[in-house]
């Protein structure tokens, strides 16, 4: 009987798994909407004096998003000045759903690596994930391995979608 090899495990492609930089920490996304008279006015005075009632250290190291799910018109200042209570606790917050914020994690995740190790290398960008990796990631990470990777593809290495190939 002939020996099974594995010619995956053998094979110079290297897989890139977002999951593996995936920014660990709680993900909040807090809706304005309570803070405004009838869900859709922004009164300064009481505004301003519902934020102050607030117990902020409950967002102690998580990253928040901040977004109004009403047709309000509220002011740009508004978020700044709940930015501004949030801050002494909040990892980070930004204004978007929670996709744009995992998308804005995985940027600045992205961003700290070297990609020079995929040089002339054949890369798997690993489709499959059991944490929320937004679409945007995905895109993100071909923009950073493009310049150095030999190929690159999509999925598993059983069943990869070619997706770029070095000339």
């Amino acid at each position: 009987m002939a020996e099974i090899v594995n010619r995956v495990a053998k094979s110079p492609i290297q897989t890139f798994n977002l999951e593996d930089i995936y920014p660990e920490g709680e993900r909040v996304l807090i809706d304005i909407k309570e803070w405004l008279f009838q869900g859709i006015i922004l009164k300064e005075k009481e505004f301003r004096e519902s934020l102050k009632d607030q117990d902020w250290s409950r967002y102690k190291d998580a990253y928040v998003a901040l977004h109004c799910s009403s047709d309000a018109i509220v002011p740009g200042w508004a978020y700044m000045l709940i930015t501004s209570y949030l801050e002494p606790y909040a990892k980070l917050t930004v204004f978007g759903n929670l996709e744009f914020l995992n998308s804005l994690l995985y940027q600045k995740a992205l961003n700290k690596l070297d990609f020079s190790e995929y040089q002339d290398k054949p890369v798997i960008i690993k489709g499959c994930s059991n944490k929320p990796v937004p679409e945007n990631a995905y895109i993100l990470v071909l923009q950073k391995l493009q310049p150095f990777a030999k190929s690159i593809m999509y999925g598993e290495a059983c069943s990869a979608v070619p997706l770029f190939k070095k000339k």
